[in-house]
This record gives structure tokens, sequence and C-alpha cells, in this order.
């Protein structure tokens, strides 16, 4: 028969072997060289918080101002891993817990009398939040964009104690709120190679919660350079800045925290 002569048979033995050579390569074709298959970075941000707080209490309305507290170190780690060449997922996740004392002023109403009054909260600030996000890589080469989508959990706890003089009498009360929330997530980056051993990136995220017990936003900005003395061990540099506003309709309650500063990170990549 026709498909038994020998140069057939090689032709399709030969063609037979390209397409599977081919579905091979495409199958495992590097990505791109400014992303990796798998990476963890784990480091610390150095902040520079700057806070406002905001709320009532048994006291009377409570308000530190814009209270600019010491810097402080936030532990922080992230991953990337790749699934396929160009998709991914994305995590981060940082802890903030400190201490701060800002002068209190404000007035509100209570019961049809204004009350107004100066004092001083001793407060404990605890903050965590964890981003997940599916991530897009567009382009080819040693520049990629990436879009990515996902939820971010936050939880914010403020314990403290106000004290002072209300209406010209000294008191005090305690004061405690825990919230926490699920939210979704929009991440947009940018990655560079100028090298095997050089990278730099650019990203940006947003959180933007509605409805539910509390509302609020949060933004995020980091534009760092990775320098990798070794294949698989990095140190990279970077600087971040975050904004976050969280209220609460029923009692008047608004945090917000803006930090800013420099961060180092030890990034191993797979």
């Amino acid at each position: 028969m026709f498909l038994r002569t020998p140069p057939v048979r090689r032709a399709i033995c030969t063609a037979a072997l390209l397409a599977l050579g081919t579905a091979t390569a495409v199958a495992w074709a590097d990505p791109s060289p400014a992303l990796d298959r798998a990476n963890i970075s784990i480091g610390a941000y150095y902040a520079n918080p700057r806070i406002n707080f905001e709320g009532d209490t048994n006291y009377g309305h409570i308000d530190s101002g814009s209270y600019k507290a010491d810097h402080v170190t936030l532990p922080r780690v992230r991953a990337q891993l790749l699934l396929g060449d160009t998709q991914g997922l994305d995590f981060d996740y940082y802890n903030y817990s400190k201490t701060y004392n800002p002068t209190l002023s404000g007035t509100t109403n209570r019961n049809g009398i204004p009350l107004t009054g100066r004092g001083k909260l001793d407060a404990k600030l605890k903050l965590d939040l964890a981003n997940l996000a599916y991530k897009w890589w567009l382009g080819s080469g040693n520049d990629v964009f990436g879009i990515g989508v996902g939820a971010a959990y936050y939880r914010a706890r403020v314990d403290g104690t106000a004290s002072g003089v209300l209406n010209g009498i000294a008191g005090n009360a305690n004061y405690s709120e825990n919230e926490s929330a699920f939210a979704p997530l929009l991440e947009l980056g940018w990655r560079h190679a100028f090298s095997q051993n050089v990278r730099m990136y650019v990203d940006a995220n947003g959180i933007r919660k509605n409805g539910g017990s509390i509302h609020g936003h949060i933004y995020g900005g980091a534009v760092g350079v990775e320098w990798y003395p070794t294949p698989t061990v990095g140190v990279v540099a970077e600087y971040s800045a975050t904004k976050i506003s969280l209220n609460r309709d029923s009692d008047a309650t608004d945090v917000n925290i803006r930090l800013n500063g420099p961060a180092a990170y030890v990034k191993f990549r797979f």
C-alpha cells in the first residue's frame, strides 16, 4: 500500500517527531527572565507611621489627630508561584503591632448635651494584612506587565485607655475595638530583567471594602531592585508606601494609617 513505502513512513515519523519536539518545547518553555518559577522573600519593612484614630467612647468622642509614631520595623513575607509561563499566584503578608500615645481633643453630642474635652490615649494598635492574587503576565523578553485579581484579609484591633478632662470633669474610659474582613483586591505590576543577576520591579495594589460592619480602602505601592550574587539566593532593596482607611458608621470609628519607608528582603528563587 502507499502508506507502507519507506519515504512516506520516514516523512510521517519525521513530522511526528517534530510535532512532539515542538509540543515539548512549548510545554517546557522558559518564562521571561524577569520572572521565577517560584520564589519566596523574607524581610522587614522599616516604616514611618502616621496614625489618626477617632471614635466614640463612654468618656466622649476621642480624636488623636495626625499622630506621627516612632519608626518601626514590620516583618513581611512574600511568595510567587508561576502556573505555566504567563500566569501565577502572588502572596503578601505583614503585621503591625505597636503602642502609641497621642493627645486627644474633640467634641461630640450625647443625649442632646454637647461634650468637649482634651486628654491622652494610651493605646496599642494591631494590624494584620494578607493578600492573595491570581496574576496574568503580559509581554515577553526582559519586560513583563502583570494584572492580578484576588482577595485581601485584614484585621485591626485598638486597645487603650482615654483619660483627661471632659466638660471640666476629670475622667477615664477603657477602649477596645476589633474588626476583621475580606475584601476584593486589584494588583498591577511591571518587571524588568537587566540580566540574570539584576532585576527591578514596580507594584501597585488597591483594596476596597463596602458594606458589612466596616468599610474603607487600602492602597499600596512599591519600587524595588533585586540582586542575585548566587543563582538561587538574592537580596532585595525596596521603597514601599501604604495608606489604610477603615471606618465603622455605627459608632463613628475611623482608623487612618499611613506607612512609608524602605524595606529589605532575602529572596530565594527556584
